[in-house]
């Protein structure tokens, strides 16, 4: 079993000519069929940067989607938008359930299908979450919220049911609207409950504060999640510790957590670009037993084909160690080989580390 397989969580960093076009498609001058075609190049070039990053667990990086709600609500049987365009391809329709959901599936397994193809390691796919799909619906059907948030889980459970009949393995619900209503936990994990029931796969939860343009949309700590979410039947808790780990990382310990834990190591609101030696650094102090990750970053290390021998030199830092295990390239400063030319992971530098990226996504 590997120690710790790394994978990516939320919306892949969006490059301005995705925007461009995904914009121009909800401006009604792009077929659905170019868009699709868009789509695809683009997924198969965030699959590749997540492979040549070292990546585990790679995703399509969302990059179909035109925010955390719509590409799935708007093709919902029930659901009705106000308009079909948008200004801006991420901002949300305004949407209204005008007769009972349906529980046919809409489409996602396909979505599915296509990535697999693409590459040999796990794929991990992602669905919003009941409640936080409620937040953004118009209700003249239900009249109740509860039963609103689960008849969108029964919705979200035929979903699953058919991701995994496609060959998924891996599964996450992302509830972001979550922590802006912390009393409605109970009725979250209970909504969850629904979306797993029966269906075989490894499932993660994960939550945050929300992403758009950047910024959270609510402040707080984890504490909220319990005891209720002990009683989520999931497999994986993945929160973001990079700007609350200090904070929060002990609480989710000590308030019974027994199961596996994705632990967020980049600060994905920062235009700092983090070093190896910070991102290292979080790993060791977010993990119970130290002297095992080391042993296990060792062990990575000596795959990688770098000698214990160079870590210990002079001439070698993490930061070098990183560039051999993602095979990055770097330009110095003055030409020695200390600045890294390309980003990590979610972001490519046409996000937050260049020209920010207007989409929200990850934590």
């Amino acid at each position: 079993m590997q120690l710790l397989p790394t994978t990516v969580v939320g919306s892949y960093s969006v490059p301005e000519w995705l925007e461009r076009l995904k914009t121009d498609y909800h401006r009604r001058r792009l077929s659905a069929a170019h868009l699709s075609e868009i789509h695809d190049a683009a997924i198969k070039a965030a699959v590749k940067d997540q492979e040549l990053a070292g990546i585990d667990i790679v995703s399509d990086g969302e990059l179909r989607r035109d925010n955390d709600v719509d590409y799935l609500l708007a093709r919902m049987p029930g659901v009705r938008a106000a308009t079909s365009s948008k200004s801006f391809y991420f901002d949300y329709y305004d949407l209204t359930v005008t007769s009972p959901l349906g529980t046919e599936p809409v489409g996602l397994a396909e979505e599915f299908r296509f990535t697999r193809t693409l590459t040999e390691r796990p794929v991990k796919f992602s669905l919003t979450g009941p409640f936080s799909l409620s937040r953004r619906l118009r209700d003249e059907v239900y009249g109740d919220r509860r039963e609103l948030v689960l008849a969108l889980a029964h919705a979200l459970n035929a979903e699953a049911r058919a991701l995994v009949e496609a060959g998924a393995t891996m599964l996450q619900i992302d509830e972001p609207f979550l922590a802006g209503y912390p009393e409605q936990v109970g009725l979250a994990v209970e909504a969850i409950n629904v979306v797993t029931a029966g269906v075989e796969a490894t499932w993660a939860l994960h939550v945050c504060y929300g992403n758009r343009y950047a910024r959270p949309s609510w402040e707080g700590h984890y504490t909220f999640l319990f005891p209720a979410v002990l009683d989520a039947g999931v497999d994986q808790l993945v929160l973001e510790f990079a700007r609350k780990g200090d904070e929060d990382l002990p609480s989710v310990a000590e308030l019974g957590w027994d199961r596996a834990l994705g632990l967020g190591v980049l600060d994905v609101k920062s235009e700092q670009v983090e070093t190896a030696e910070v991102v290292a650094g979080r790993i060791l102090l977010q993990t119970r037993d130290v002297q095992a990750t080391l042993l296990g970053l060792m062990r990575v290390v000596e795959r990688s084909g770098v000698t214990l021998a160079e870590l210990t030199s002079s001439q070698s830092t993490l930061e070098d160690v990183f560039l051999s295990l993602t095979g990055r390239q770097y330009v110095g400063e003055d030409g020695d080989g200390k600045t890294d030319r390309r980003e990590d992971g979610e972001n490519d530098g046409r996000g937050r580390r260049g020209r920010r990226s207007r989409r929200g996504g990850g934590s």
